[in-house]
């Protein structure tokens, strides 16, 4: 609720034309004002007007200091403070034409004692047109075309992300179920051949004990699988060449296609000596066979759960990062989203060279009152950002951890770095050093109004060559609403 003006007069022509707004005026531009507008005291902590509310009047500071916030979620999120002369606030827009009462776009607090020059926008409006028409037009137009650009633009730039992290997706997600895919139709050739040898096993009048004996060896062989020690391609080579050659000595056929599936399992010269003290010499080649297609079937089986179990792990990660089953506000754990984002943008890191991913996330942090799906926006563009700016390689941080009363969250590349000189301009909209058609340049603006707006943290950037750090530091606690 705002609250009512105290010490009402007038300002001479001359005292308004020290302020910076009214200072290129002609002298009977400021009588004008003069008669039409007044001055307005506040105490400190008064709401010079609300956002939201019909925008009646134009105020320009005289003195004191004054905060601009906005409504974030129910809680006043503060833009700016500043104690400058002749800023002006309020009704700013009311040189536009049109047919809906106009209303404030922010609230105004006065963080001190505080006083204003103010006039009607309604009379003030209209007035600016006569006095600056070609002016108002062009402003007019400025303004207009702005904000539409920068909603195309703003929705441009996270369809084109959701389309790179979609594509990434769509490749991590390929990989694994091709590979499953594979597994799959070898599994089934095996199964096949499995029946059959069994079937010639049980057709060739078998000793039963020598079965249940082969039987009990393959198991112990699935078990020694799992155990098996990865062996180096030497090592590899050597061990099929040897079991190859004692398949050939004992009169096993395809020596070369049994020898690496028992070699994976783990099995030597040793273990197929044992099968053949169990078995009759006419039947061994059968029951190695059908214990190879056995332990081929494990290792099928276990690439098909692997490949499984990778798919589910890509999904997990996009519908983490896509907060489809989360509140829009809630209490997050940020390491999910950092990771989530990670994972999502797996093959863009991959297929940028040789990055080094090192993740620095501290386990031990709390959780924060924020919007998820906004702040992974955020985390794709600060990791994108960095992929982009080692197109040699190099090494990509992200790192978490307390910061007094807030958490930070610090994404660090070994790029080139960014100039001196341009630090204070990349947060502003549309500006990009990438080359024409390459970007946007709305990345880190809608990043910087999605921490500090939406969330009441803040965004910098600390750089040098071979080491850049956008640093986010985020609220423990959901903003205090204003007073």
């Amino acid at each position: 609720m705002t609250s009512d003006p105290t010490s009402v007069h007038r300002l001479t022509p001359d005292e308004l034309a020290t302020l910076f707004l009214f200072e290129a005026l002609t002298p009977e531009q400021l009588d004008w004002l003069s008669e039409r507008g007044s001055t307005e005291s506040r105490p400190a902590g008064a709401v010079l007007f609300a956002e939201g509310d019909e925008a009646t009047c134009f105020y320009v500071l005289l003195a004191g200091t004054i905060t601009l916030q906005r409504n974030v979620e129910g809680t006043q999120v503060e833009i700016t403070r500043t104690a400058q002369r002749g800023v002006y606030s309020g009704a700013t827009q009311a040189f536009v034409p049109s047919t809906e009462a106009p209303r404030y776009l922010n609230s105004v607090v006065a963080v001190t004692d505080a006083e204003f020059w103010v006039i009607d926008a309604a009379v003030f409006g209209p007035q600016i047109r006569v006095w600056f028409p070609m002016a108002m037009h062009m402003l007019e137009g400025v303004t207009i075309g702005y904000r539409s650009s920068q909603a195309i633009i703003g929705q441009r730039e996270r369809l084109l992300s959701l389309g790179r992290l979609s594509a990434g997706l769509t490749h991590e997600l390929n990989n694994p179920a091709a590979a499953a895919v594979r597994a799959t139709a070898a599994l089934r050739e095996r199964v096949s051949k499995m029946r059959g040898k069994l079937a010639h096993l049980a057709t060739s009048d078998v000793d039963p004990k020598a079965l249940v004996a082969l039987t009990e060896l393959q198991e112990v062989a699935v078990e020694r699988m799992v155990k098996a020690e990865k062996l180096s391609p030497l090592e590899v080579g050597d061990a099929e060449d040897a079991l190859s050659d004692w398949l050939d000595d004992h009169g096993v056929s395809n020596a070369w296609d049994l020898a690496p599936t028992l070699v994976a399992a783990g099995v030597g010269t040793d273990w197929l000596d044992e099968i053949a003290d169990t078995m009759p010499p006419e039947q061994l080649p059968d029951g190695i066979h059908w214990v190879t297609y056995a332990l081929d079937t494990e290792q099928l089986m276990g690439e098909i759960e692997d490949s499984t179990h990778r798919i589910s792990a890509l999904v997990g990660a996009a519908k983490q990062y896509s907060q489809m089953d989360r509140a829009a506000y809630a209490d997050i754990d940020v390491r999910d989203g950092l990771i989530s984002t990670l994972v999502m943008l797996g093959h863009k890191i991959k297929e940028s060279g040789k990055i080094t991913v090192v993740k620095e996330l501290d386990p031990d942090l709390p959780t924060i009152p924020a919007h998820p799906a906004e702040l992974n926006q955020v985390w794709t563009n600060l990791i994108d950002n960095a992929v982009h700016a080692m197109p040699d390689g190099g090494t990509l941080t992200v790192r978490t951890a307390l910061d007094g009363d807030r958490l930070l969250v610090e994404v660090g590349d070994t790029g080139a770095g960014i100039p001196e000189e341009l630090q204070q301009r990349i947060f502003e909209p549309f500006f990009t050093t990438k080359p024409v058609g390459e970007g946007t340049g709305l990345g880190l603006d809608i990043s910087y109004r999605v921490v500090t707006q939406r969330h009441g943290g803040d965004l910098r950037v600390v750089s040098r060559p071979g080491d850049t750090r956008f640093q986010v530091r985020l609220p423990l606690t959901a903003p205090a609403s204003a007073g």
